[in-house]
């Protein structure tokens, strides 16, 4: 069985990535036809999003996105390190609130699954800055790629910490396996259906809502 996982992670895994990200690439082009133009036009801003983010054995990467947010928007994180995101955030886009709700926004990934930087399922990518925050007994987890959902996303969506975030990461290095997979994929549809957990209690962010209210007056 420990065999089988081993060539599952290392080739067949990697094999299934480009097919889906193959399989998926029409209905990118359609969605990208479709929400591009209503992006630009909010604001005449980039279509795309393209972050750096942490990606397998600790190398940085880009990762696209659909830009959700009104150009220049400031970042602002979270007592733990993580991203705001809240449920009135007002530098998020009218046709972005749409995406993120959706996950539309995170599609132009699949480019990610063709050029072999993600993977369907594995941890959700961090920042740059949280590479150095990371404990040793932590970064088992950046043995694997990451991925479009995983693990963390499908049971605990924005609802988890950085903390429980990493900790199921890691659980998830650990017991990466095809049927763990499956399982995965099908809870973050029920979850994305479901609109569960999309935004983060941020009630005891003083800091963090200071900020967001600052905006808001503008």
């Amino acid at each position: 069985m420990k065999r089988g996982n081993e060539v599952y992670r290392k080739v067949v895994k990697n094999i299934l990535d480009f097919l889906i990200g193959l399989c998926g690439f029409p209905f990118f082009l359609i969605v990208l036809i479709i929400f591009g133009p209503i992006i630009y036009f909010t604001d005449k801003g980039s279509i795309f999003y393209n972050a750096n983010r942490i990606g397998k054995d600790g190398k940085l990467f880009k990762m696209y996105k659909f830009r959700s947010m009104y150009v220049n928007a400031p970042d602002i994180r979270l007592a733990d390190g993580s991203t705001y995101n809240g449920m009135d955030d007002p530098r998020v886009t009218k046709i972005g609130k749409f995406m993120r709700a959706t996950s539309i926004d995170e599609l132009p990934q699949l480019l990610n699954l063709l050029n072999g930087t993600m993977s369907l399922i594995g941890p959700r990518p961090d920042p740059p800055d949280w590479l150095d925050k990371y404990p040793e007994d932590i970064k088992v987890f950046l043995t694997v790629k990451p991925g479009l959902t995983g693990y963390s996303q499908a049971y605990y969506r924005n609802s988890a910490d950085g903390e429980e975030k990493m900790k199921n990461d890691v659980y998830y290095a650990r017991n990466c396996a095809f049927w763990m997979d499956v399982k995965i994929f099908f809870k973050t549809i029920a979850v994305v259906l479901g609109h569960d957990n999309t935004y983060k209690d941020t009630s005891n962010e003083e800091e963090a809502n200071k900020l967001v209210d600052e905006l808001r007056k503008q």
